[in-house]
């Protein structure tokens, strides 16, 4: 195995296999672009020699497309391996610990995908419980959601509580307040770099020519608002107040060994649709206070990355750089796979007992949500996704 130059501790998720890219800030300096290694980050405008790095954004890299991407890759490997480079690149590699991780790319626009059968499965249960779980459209399209791309944060950003409309099911009219059923939602997002054509749809075939990489995505959800607001034209101000994502976008090049078989899907979906079935094997956690609740397994979704993104191009909408989309809440079959609270409390009506002693239905002000994962590589090994964090704070008053 190649190894590197740069130190790199044995058990770390950010060898050469992985080299995420993010945006960060040096102590007093402006933010550019770097690459992680290890517990450091490359400043890539200085290690490549490229203006285009110096940016406080990798929009304008993610705009150059799939064969820049690969090449400016496997020039950063070989910095990286070659001791020849070790002089001079020493003195612009900077420890994460104390650097200012930043929003690595502007979102142009967000949509937000219900592409988990067993997420959709649970939903269905609980709020028609007298009707079949999926709606008769789930198996023959992804569902989604158009988002809100202003409201889109980095990974340890704050998440001031909502307020809005909330009716109980035995009030006679809506009140007004926070949100008493906050809740978390454990998704995989997918950035997008090349942009395409207005009018001409993109087909499942071309999904690498247009999405560079992925992040890790909570898209938190006032789970009472929603309920008020959703009928008849689904999610607006219950998920439009945050959608955090975390600071590193893992390159498709270092998520190859991730892509697996997954069974054929039934219905055969229409043909535009049609592809060769594959799922990407993802490790995800969800802890609260640091506390594990649940590892949902991104292999179970039913809709791939591909299919969605044919699906949101199919009417001839374009994409632009730095589109983002995200899968939904991911889960799987088993309990303790479920990625949201409520999911995991039933609706609040299964509290969860922390370590504390305390009790959860949804999230408490105060609380910390962190989600993490992991992708498999080519030699056995495991690379991190690393993590998008948030805390909750209080409701503003007026």
């Amino acid at each position: 195995m190649t190894r590197t130059w740069a130190p790199v501790p044995a058990d770390s998720g950010f060898g050469l296999a992985n080299l995420p890219y993010g945006v960060f800030a040096p102590p007093g300096e402006p933010p550019r672009c770097g690459v992680r290694i290890g517990d450091h980050v490359l400043d890539l405008a200085a290690a490549l020699g490229d203006d285009g790095f110096a940016a406080p954004s990798l929009n304008a890299f993610l705009a150059r497309g799939r064969t820049a991407w690969t090449q400016t890759r496997n020039r950063i490997v070989d910095l990286l391996t070659d001791t020849s480079h070790e002089p001079r690149l020493t003195p612009h590699l900077y420890p994460v610990g104390d650097v200012v991780l930043q929003m690595p790319f502007g979102v142009a626009d967000y949509v937000d995908f219900y592409a988990s059968e067993h997420h959709a499965g649970n939903i269905g249960r609980m709020f028609r419980p007298d009707a079949a779980p999926l709606l008769p459209n789930w198996k023959h399209l992804p569902v989604g959601y158009h988002g809100r791309a202003g409201t889109v944060v980095v990974s340890g950003t704050p998440v001031v509580r909502p307020c809005g409309q909330r009716k109980a099911p035995s009030a006679a009219a809506p009140t007004f307040g926070p949100s008493a059923k906050l809740d978390v939602e454990v998704e995989v997002g997918f950035v997008v770099g090349a942009s395409s054509e207005l009018g001409r749809p993109v087909p499942v075939s071309r999904f690498a020519e247009h999405v560079f990489g992925v992040v890790l995505v909570n898209d938190w959800s006032a789970r009472d608002i929603q309920a008020w607001e959703y009928v008849p034209l689904g999610p607006f101000l219950g998920k439009s107040f945050a959608t955090t994502v975390s600071p590193w976008v893992v390159p498709l090049d270092a998520l190859a060994a991730a892509r697996v078989p997954r069974p054929p899907q039934d219905p055969a979906p229409l043909e535009y649709l049609a592809e060769e079935a594959w799922a990407l094997d993802l490790d995800l956690a969800l802890e609260v206070n640091g506390q594990v609740l649940s590892r949902p397994p991104y292999t179970r979704m039913y809709w791939s990355p591909a299919q969605m993104l044919a699906h949101m191009t199919v009417n001839g909408a374009s994409l632009r750089t730095g589109d983002l989309y995200a899968s939904g809440t991911v889960s799987g079959p088993e309990r303790e796979q479920r990625g949201s609270l409520i999911e995991l409390t039933w609706n609040g009506t299964e509290p969860l007992t922390l370590e504390d002693g305390s009790t959860r239905t949804f999230l408490a002000d105060g609380d910390t949500v962190t989600i993490s994962g992991t992708a498999p590589t080519a030699d056995g090994g495991r690379i991190s996704l690393g993590e998008v964090t948030g805390r909750v704070e209080p409701a503003v008053d007026g």
